[in-house]
């Protein structure tokens, strides 16, 4: 049955919010213009436009989605890609994945290496937790001791988990760094421990994803698929079957799956989009995702060639560029030039005239992930950013979740 996002509701309000404090439950129902600054604020219809067009790209590519929750580290956010078609969610962290599972999510991968012994007995808690329950729990390594404190750490618990060997596709950080690197590692899983089970390949590019042009994507990712066939062809000859294939991003999601290499994607920007993204130039190959994360900021001062609003570093991330400004109606086209603690500095970017005193600004973020990690809640506007109103408040689970 074909999903649409006319389809997906978010709770009102989700019982995770139930505790906010009166002035941000109170805004349910209220118009945009009672939302207070800095504040994050989604555009819910332009958010379920981002999930329906990514999970109809699944389906037609024939292959899997299991999106990132790193970035929007959210239960409520997760359960609606869930019913929009995905199969589970990725973290990176071993606390970002009991959180999701705390929140009713059933299969998640851990998407990274693990080795402190102490948090590997919380990996094999919840495996066994997820088991008990009819979900799955998975996890990346690149190691022999990955591989052998995992294996130590499961045996403490009835439970399995699967287990996905990383190889390094471009990138230069984790991963097993050739064919025959790779090959060890799954034969040491294959002949090791029946808790800890082969699941296939983890083959994540993250240099990829903001190379500028599609040319240098599609280069980078071709390479990639070379390295991947390459680690599958020396498995097949040791008879040993790969079950799974996953990995891609925002920035290059249609290349892995047109490669016929992967066989999961992983993407997790294209949910809200940011800055850093929308400097990519656009692959045709891909659908068009629309930015959907926005932070409300306000002019608190005025001078002759600039406007001062109230959004600084503590309110959006600066690591992948400034924000851009989402002019609205009317409004002439403005730069974020500067950013302190609390403020940022706009520039009109050709003629016009600046905001007044107290007028509203919309951040477009540089970078959502570190973004909404500096926020509690998510205010879902639905109807616009002019004249929407607030339909309901998203706690940010996961904030500060980073071990």
């Amino acid at each position: 049955m074909k999903r649409t996002w006319k389809g997906l509701h978010l709770m009102k309000p989700p019982p995770e919010t139930e505790d906010l404090p009166p002035r941000l439950l109170g805004l349910v129902g209220q118009g945009v213009d009672a939302i207070e600054t800095p504040s994050l604020v989604v555009d819910a219809d332009a958010l379920g436009r981002n999930i329906q067009r990514m999970a109809e790209f699944a389906v037609r590519h024939r292959v899997k989605l299991r999106p990132h929750a790193k970035m929007h580290k959210s239960v409520e956010i997760a359960r609606l890609q869930m019913q929009a078609g995905a199969v589970g969610i990725c973290v990176q962290k071993i606390s970002e994945a009991e959180i999701m599972a705390s929140g009713g999510l059933n299969d998640i991968f851990i998407s990274n290496e693990v080795i402190a012994p102490s948090k590997l007995l919380r990996v094999a808690a919840l495996a066994y937790q997820l088991q008990q329950r009819g979900g799955r729990l998975a996890i990346a390594v690149d190691s022999h001791e990955g591989i052998e404190s995992l294996a130590h750490a499961m045996r403490m618990t009835n439970a399995a988990i699967d287990v996905l060997v990383e190889i390094d596709v471009g990138q230069g950080r984790c991963g097993a760094s050739d064919a025959p690197e790779a090959l060890q590692l799954v034969l040491e899983l294959v002949r090791g421990p029946s808790q800890l089970r082969f699941a296939g390949l983890h083959a994540y590019h993250g240099g990829a994803q903001h190379l500028r042009t599609p040319d240098e994507r599609r280069a980078a990712i071709a390479q990639a698929a070379v390295r991947v066939r390459a680690v599958r062809e020396l498995l097949a000859e040791a008879e040993i079957e790969v079950p799974l294939v996953t990995g891609a991003g925002t920035g290059s999601f249609s290349l892995e799956a047109a490669s016929g290499a992967w066989d999961e994607l992983q993407p997790g920007s294209y949910l809200f989009m940011d800055a850093s993204y929308a400097r990519n130039h656009q692959d045709n190959t891909q659908p068009r995702f629309e930015h959907a994360l926005f932070v409300k900021s306000q002019v608190i001062s005025v001078a002759p060639d600039r406007v001062v609003v109230d959004a600084g570093h503590k309110s959006h991330a600066i690591d992948s560029g400034m924000p851009l400004v989402h002019a609205q109606a009317g409004q002439a086209p403005m730069n974020y030039t500067d950013a302190g603690d609390e403020h940022g500095i706009l520039r009109l970017g050709m003629s016009g005239s600046l905001p007044r005193l107290g007028a509203t600004t919309w951040l477009i973020p540089g970078h959502c992930d570190p973004t909404v990690n500096l926020h509690d809640v998510m205010i879902f506007v639905r109807g616009g950013l002019q004249d929407g109103r607030v339909e309901s408040i998203i706690r940010v689970d996961a904030r500060g979740a980073v071990n």
